[in-house]
């Protein structure tokens, strides 16, 4: 195999690794900002701590 054929080769698999690299940041930033959504609607969901702990019966 020649330089200019290996080089050209190791070019190619540098981009498909430069790429694949990007694709699973762009992944793992994405899981990471739903998992930020899910963790603040259960912080929503959870109700008031002294609500409906007393009844106001002098109407």
């Amino acid at each position: 195999m020649d330089i200019a054929a290996l080089s050209m080769a190791m070019s190619a698999v540098d981009l498909k690794q430069q790429s694949s690299l990007k694709v699973m940041d762009k992944a793992m930033n994405n899981a990471e900002s739903e998992g930020k959504q899910v963790v603040n609607m259960i912080e929503e969901s959870i109700p008031h701590p002294s609500l409906g702990n007393q009844i106001d019966l002098k109407g």
